[in-house]
């Protein structure tokens, strides 16, 4: 058992006032569960701590959501330290309002984001990929950060076909699904417009010759055409 002067008490407002900060989500009313008292020289992490204030009333001290309390199991087994750390029981919330958050260090680590793909067209390589560079998004229909590899973020798809059939090869079906100003695609090299001499429709790619020769857009497919299409993200 130990006894608090009302400077330790201080500074234990101080510990907690510096740990918490303006936290407004995380548990602000009814009772917290006291936990079972520490058993000095045994209890390591956790556990309720027995004091008494100046006035003789006995009082109780534990943490929870975010920090850590160990206590000694040799040597001044009635010392116990709290720690900034720990797992987060309950939704929290820091509201910074004008103020700033820095972190300053050589490194600052994130890891188990709460989604590895932004969007369905990411890699599925994202949940194990453990090179390269990533980027953190925010999900603005949830406010979740999520993370994307680079590589995901700009990806390309690019393929060529010799025209055999001028009444088959009229259509292409792609392995992805983008919108018509994304797919390009290019006739002997020459590019075709989009809307007038393709369409897009989910995977599939349809070309649309001029069949009026006497128009000046006039063109039409022929055995051994050479089609490329290409898609950017």
């Amino acid at each position: 058992m130990k006894t608090i002067t009302n400077k330790f008490k201080l500074a234990l407002a101080a510990i907690g006032l510096l740990a918490i900060g303006s936290v407004n989500a995380q548990q602000t009313s009814g009772n917290v569960t006291k936990q079972d008292g520490v058993n000095y020289g045994t209890t390591a992490l956790g556990g309720s701590i027995k004091v008494i204030d100046n006035k003789g009333t006995i009082k109780y001290l534990q943490v929870k959501n975010g920090l850590t309390q160990l206590t000694n199991t040799t040597g001044d087994v009635t010392t116990t330290t709290w720690q900034l750390g720990g797992s987060l029981t309950d939704d929290t919330t820091i509201t910074l309002g004008s103020q700033s958050f820095t972190l300053d260090g050589a490194e600052v680590r994130l890891s188990g984001t709460d989604a590895v793909d932004t969007t369905t067209e990411s890699a599925a390589t994202s949940a194990t990929a453990t090179t390269g560079y990533m980027l953190l998004t925010r999900d603005q229909a949830n406010g979740k950060v999520k993370r994307l590899l680079l590589s995901d973020l700009i990806q390309s798809v690019q393929a060529t076909v010799e025209v055999s059939n001028t009444t088959t090869d009229l259509t292409y079906t792609t392995s992805f699904e983008a919108p018509l100003n994304k797919i390009f695609v290019f006739r002997n090299g020459a590019k075709l417009r989009a809307g007038q001499d393709y369409t897009v429709s989910g995977t599939t790619i349809t070309l649309v010759p001029e069949t009026d020769n006497t128009s000046r857009n006039y063109w039409t497919l022929m055995n051994g055409d050479e089609i490329e299409y290409q898609y950017s993200k």
